[in-house]
C-alpha cells in the first residue's frame, strides 16, 4: 500500500523535495498558500489539498518546510496537531531555532505523536536532485521510521541526537560555512593583490592546510575551480539573506548557552551589511565583492 505524505510548504526547497517523493512512489498531498506553487506541485504529480488540515488528516507522514520558527510553531499548534491521525510521523525540515524545535516536539509528544526536526543542507540543486543531507533530531525509533521517506529526498541521513539536535547541527554548520566563506574571499583578494594568479592560488590552497569547502567546492572567484554561483554573477545558489538568517539563529543559540563565537558574530555583521547594500538575493559567496 502506498504511503501518503502531507507536504506543507512548497517553496524553492520544498517543491523539489515533494517532487522526489512522487518519483519514489509516495502519494503526496501538497499544500501551500501560493497558487503558483500548488500548480507546479500538481504538474509534478502531487495531489493538491484544500488546506493544511485536510492534507495532514489523510497522511501517514507529515513533512513541513517553512520559513521560520514562528511559522512552524503556529502551524503545528493551531492546525497540524489538532488534525493528524494517531500514529502519524511528523517531520519538520525547516531551519529554525533550537528552542522552538524542542517546544513543538514537546507539544507533539503530549498528543502521543513522534516528531523529528530534520533541517537540510545542499541547497535548491540538491533538493531538486534528491541529494540533500538531513541532520535529524529526535527519538531513535522515530528516526528509524523516517529512514525511507528521508532517503527518497536525500543521500545522507544523520541522527544528530535528541529533539533540537538537528537544528543545532544545521546552525553550527552554517556558522562555520559563513565564516570560512569570508576568510576564503579575503584570502583570494589578498593573494591577487600580492601578485598571485587566482588559479595558481586555488591549486595550492585547495591541496594545502588552508583547504576548505568554500575554496574547493564553492570557489567565489569566476572561472576558478568547479562550477559555482561565481560563474553566474552570483545568481542562484544559497542567498545571502538565508545565510544571514542562519547566522542569526546561531547567534541566538550561542547567547542562550553563553557560548563565545567571535568569528560567527563578525560573519553575521558582515552578511548583515552585505544584505543591507542590496545583495540579499545574491549567493552568499558574493560577499567577495565587499572586499574588492
Amino acid at each position: 500500500m502506498m504511503t501518503t505524505v502531507a507536504f506543507i510548504g512548497l517553496g524553492n526547497m520544498g517543491s523539489g523535495m515533494a517532487d522526489n517523493l512522487v518519483k519514489n512512489d509516495y502519494n503526496v498531498l501538497a499544500f501551500d498558500l501560493s497558487e503558483a506553487a500548488l500548480a507546479k506541485a500538481k504538474e509534478a504529480g502531487c495531489t493538491i489539498a484544500k488546506s493544511t488540515e485536510q492534507a495532514v488528516s489523510e497522511a501517514d507522514i507529515v513533512i513541513t518546510m517553512l520559513p521560520a520558527g514562528k511559522h512552524v510553531k503556529d502551524i503545528y499548534s493551531n492546525q497540524i496537531l489538532a488534525s493528524v491521525r494517531e500514529g502519524t510521523l511528523l517531520i519538520d525540515c525547516s531551519t529554525i531555532d533550537v528552542e522552538t524545535a524542542k517546544t513543538v516536539s514537546e507539544l507533539a509528544e503530549e498528543k502521543g505523536l513522534k516528531m523529528l526536526d530534520a533541517p537540510v543542507s545542499g541547497g535548491v540543486a540538491a533538493a531538486a536532485g534528491g541529494t540533500l543531507t538531513f541532520m535529524v533530531g529526535g527519538d531513535a525509533d522515530a528516526f528509524d521510521k523516517a529512514q525511507g521517506v528521508l532517503s527518497a529526498m536525500g543521500k545522507k541521513i544523520v541522527h544528530a541526537g535528541g529533539h533540537g539536535a538537528g537544528q543545532a547541527a544545521k546552525i553550527c554548520n552554517n556558522m562555520l560555512l559563513g565564516a570560512t566563506m569570508i576568510a576564503t574571499c579575503e584570502s583570494f583578494q589578498l593573494a591577487q593583490k600580492l601578485g598571485l594568479d587566482a588559479q595558481v592560488f586555488f591549486d595550492i590552497a585547495s591541496n594545502a592546510s588552508g583547504q576548505t569547502w568554500s575554496m574547493t567546492s564553492y570557489c567565489p572567484v569566476k572561472g576558478v575551480g568547479p562550477q559555482s554561483p561565481a560563474d553566474n554573477d552570483f545568481a542562484g545558489g544559497f542567498a545571502s539573506a538565508l545565510m544571514l538568517k542562519d547566522l542569526g539563529l546561531a547567534m541566538q543559540g550561542a547567547k542562550g548557552v553563553n557560548a563565545q563565537v567571535p568569528m560567527g558574530e563578525l560573519a553575521a555583521k558582515w552578511f548583515e551589511m552585505h544584505c543591507e547594500e542590496g545583495n540579499a538575493g545574491m549567493d552568499f559567496s558574493s560577499i567577495i565583492n565587499r572586499l574588492a
